[in-house]
């Protein structure tokens, strides 16, 4: 029996979505235990690409897929996604939490009025409704997965909850009345098509760790969006890293006995907030083009910059990284030069720790080592030694500097474009 827990270290969009593709040959379970349709994770397998935004990415390989507590789930978003598979061949094996907190239609109203509000200082949410249904959630006013299988509990909840959103939404100016017989209708409706998915996911999860099943956690964004250890406040709402894991699918911690990061050659962010690294040049506009750096759920396009130590340091630290899965070394073929921030200067100071305090990270300026460029790599490279040995000393440089061995190393989208160390 294993049960690993595959993270993202940087700002998300590190290619997880390859990588528990990946390791799920191997796998019985796949377990997403946090976030909601803002995460979407990109699986090539020969010419055919898949695009998930909370289906768990082991149910590609005919894997049960699990969305566990943690997750907040658009039933909307879930179903289509579970046609869409279906209708491409794939039907998928899935079990959804009974606890897990559904997005509702005025939580998406209430995203969207909030960013407006803050104008230039405004987050950068996908304004998908995952902020406010957390908010419900921690303040008891949420509506769960097991609700929406009973209308009158469902009813219920909404008598309750509807009349105080409204005056929310009154107050913001929006011109909106909340209908919720409609609401009522359609969310039972949901709930019908989904209750066979429904059940005790945390008991299933344990059963399957007595039962020497192989297990692997999907983690969405990256640890520099969590809650607490990322930029806050432009973050995500929930706790993407190691420690969100348990808590957002039910077992004990002593049963995780891998903790993979997944960090990308390079570094990218979307939305607002501070990027260290980032490159204003025509070496940040060559990675976006290269690297296809537009994101799956926004298509928005990501800020590129250079690896950050600093950042990765810190992400693997506070997640317990035993092994590190690098990604998109591929898209750093052809430059002339790379580089590796391993500080930062913050004034008259060089530290090599993430600040809290996001002023001073807007002031931290990084401090670089460059490295020899190489040209294109072999795609059907099959150990480290098959690729440029200027890539290979930039492998090297990271993994002496974390102290965590390399074990997997991505060049090229597809699964075979995969080196197992």
């Amino acid at each position: 029996m294993t049960v690993a827990l595959i993270i993202g270290t940087q700002w998300g969009d590190e290619g997880k979505g390859k990588v528990v593709d990946y390791f799920s040959k191997n796998a019985d379970y796949v377990v997403r235990f946090q976030g909601g349709n803002n995460a979407g994770h990109t699986i090539k397998v020969g010419e055919e690409v898949y695009k998930l935004h909370i289906t768990p990415s082991g149910v590609i390989q005919g894997k049960t897929g699990v969305i566990g507590n943690g997750v907040v789930i658009d039933p909307e978003i879930l179903i289509g996604e579970i046609e869409n598979l279906t209708k491409r061949g794939i039907k998928p094996k899935l079990l959804i939490s009974d606890r897990a907190n559904i997005i509702m239609p005025y939580h998406k109203i209430l995203d969207g009025a909030e960013e407006q509000l803050l104008g230039d200082k405004k987050i950068g949410t996908t304004k998908r409704g995952i902020g406010p249904c957390y908010s419900d959630k921690i303040s008891r006013n949420g509506i769960r997965a097991t609700d929406l299988t009973d209308k009158k509990t469902l009813n219920k909840l909404l008598e309750r909850i509807i009349p105080v959103k409204q005056k929310i939404i009154d107050i913001y100016g929006i011109d909106h009345t909340i209908n919720k017989e409609k609401i009522l209708d359609v969310y039972s409706n949901y709930g019908q098509r989904l209750k066979d998915f429904i059940t005790t996911t945390h008991i299933e999860l344990n059963k399957a760790i007595q039962n020497g099943k192989d297990i692997i956690f999907e983690g969405a964004q990256g640890t520099m969006l969590d809650v607490d250890y990322g930029t806050y406040p432009y973050t995500t709402s929930s706790h993407t890293i190691a420690g969100g894991s348990t808590i957002g699918a039910g077992i004990g911690p002593k049963h995780i006995e891998s903790i993979i990061g997944i960090v990308k050659a390079y570094t990218t962010r979307v939305g607002e907030g501070p990027l260290p690294t980032e490159l204003f040049d025509k070496t940040g506009e060559y990675l976006q083009q290269k690297g296809h750096e537009f994101g799956t759920t926004t298509s928005r396009p990501r800020r590129c910059g250079w690896l950050d130590l600093v950042v990765l340091r810190h992400s693997t630290m506070i997640s317990g990284v035993t092994q590190l899965a690098i990604t998109k070394l591929d898209v750093l073929n052809g430059l002339k030069q790379v580089k590796i921030c391993t500080k930062y200067q913050l004034n008259d100071r060089k530290i090599d720790f993430f600040p809290a305090n996001i002023e001073d990270v807007k002031k931290c300026k990084p401090i670089y080592k460059e490295f020899e460029g190489w040209g294109e790599m072999d795609k059907d490279a099959e150990k480290i030694s098959d690729l440029p040995k200027e890539a290979q000393k930039y492998l090297k440089f990271i993994e002496k500097e974390l102290q965590i061995p390399i074990t997997l190393i991505s060049i090229g989208p597809g699964r075979t474009e995969t080196i197992e160390v």
